[in-house]
């Protein structure tokens, strides 16, 4: 069976976007600020490698992670130009789409900044506290290689994310919006960042997901941990159904069951794989189906192979987090053999150790044999 990338399509060029820069009729240059304000376009994907600035402290009409949220979305020509130039401009962008009584208020706004004693089981918080390998295991199981499974949720942060959800996508539906999905393999779904939720996610990431990744997962940069892609995807009925045999887009990913009533769904791995090895077969040990549960997750590498079976009834909604590191995908561009955590590479390498090991054992009994003689 092929496999597919799972991941978000890449940042696309916007026309308009250049960097030609406009004259008046007495040839004065004009602000690159008035350039792209005439425009009022935005870019139709982000631009990951754009680090949005902080509007905390600003007084605005609209949440501060609006504007962060929007501003990799800004025209490339925008991206330099002072703070108050871009809040200028994404504020007439959100008022010209967003007029008063069409704005999307956050339902629950304690979910925007993180609250760890409210969002977390208490199991979990305590061994983050500890920070160490024993106590990590302690509350985590390894049923397959690789796959890690631990409660982690609250259920009423569950709950409140769930309704945070159908809040968002209740007002896309009468204002008749078009937003991105999560990835190119589900059709239903939100990305959280997209909507204001981008600065919880990356202190998730930074402060609970990279010191377990740092410790399991230290061979895909677990320890470097830098960006993220957060989302939700829905299953059941009018909703998708399943998810096809696939990688995902990150170095390790975040897969938890946030609800609500449903049957089947589950997850199925077959063994981890770089590029070269991704259609390759699985061997018994790398087999393993996970049944969801509301509040429990899953930690996985990215680059393990896996699918969600059909949820056969009721809804099933999970958030997910990518987590990526800039540090890893550049040295992997001049890396060959990745026997570390490839599955196949490893085996490989096995082979070729024992094939060493019997051509040796052969030349010695050879020339033993010849010395005898």
């Amino acid at each position: 069976m092929s496999l597919s990338a799972d991941r978000r399509e890449g940042p696309s060029p916007v026309p308009g976007g250049g960097n030609d820069v406009a004259t008046g009729d007495v040839g004065r240059q004009a602000t690159v600020a008035q350039v792209v304000a005439a425009s009022q376009r935005l870019r139709l994907n982000p631009n990951k490698d754009h680090k949005p600035e902080s509007y905390e402290d600003l007084q605005l009409d609209f949440s501060p992670s609006i504007f962060s949220s929007l501003e990799p979305y800004l025209p490339p020509i925008m991206l330099g130009v002072p703070r108050d130039d871009k809040v200028k401009f994404m504020r007439e962008i959100l008022h010209k789409y967003l007029p008063i009584g069409e704005r999307n208020r956050p339902l629950h706004r304690e979910l925007y900044t993180m609250h760890p004693t409210t969002f977390f089981v208490p199991s979990f918080l305590k061994v983050i506290s500890d920070n160490s390998e024993e106590s990590f295991r302690s509350i985590m199981s390894e049923p397959s290689p690789g796959v890690f499974t631990f409660e982690m949720l609250q259920p009423h942060f569950c709950e409140l994310l769930l309704a945070e959800v159908e809040n968002f996508e209740k007002w896309v539906n009468e204002a008749k919006f078009r937003i991105m999905r999560p990835n190119t393999m589900n059709k239903y779904g939100a990305v959280l960042d997209d909507f204001g939720l981008e600065t919880m996610l990356d202190k998730l990431m930074e402060g609970f997901i990279r010191p377990i990744s740092k410790v399991f997962f230290p061979e895909v940069g677990g320890s470097t941990l830098d960006s993220h892609h957060g989302f939700v995807v829905e299953y059941g009925r009018d909703r998708d159904v399943d998810l096809g045999f696939h990688v995902d887009d990150s170095e390790v990913t975040l897969n938890v069951c946030l609800g609500k009533q449903f049957a089947g769904g589950e997850l199925f791995f077959r063994g981890t794989r770089c590029d070269k090895h991704v259609n390759t077969g699985s061997q018994s040990e790398e087999i393993f189906d996970y049944s969801h549960v509301p509040g429990r997750a899953v930690l996985h590498r990215g680059r393990h192979r896996h699918g969600a079976r059909a949820t056969t009834s009721g809804h099933r909604i999970n958030l997910l987090l990518w987590c990526r590191s800039s540090v890893f995908r550049e040295m992997k561009k001049y890396q060959k053999d990745f026997a570390s955590w490839c599955g196949e590479c490893f085996r490989e390498k096995k082979e070729r150790q024992r094939l060493s090991i019997a051509t040796t054992k052969s030349e010695l009994l050879r020339k033993e044999g010849e010395s005898t003689t």
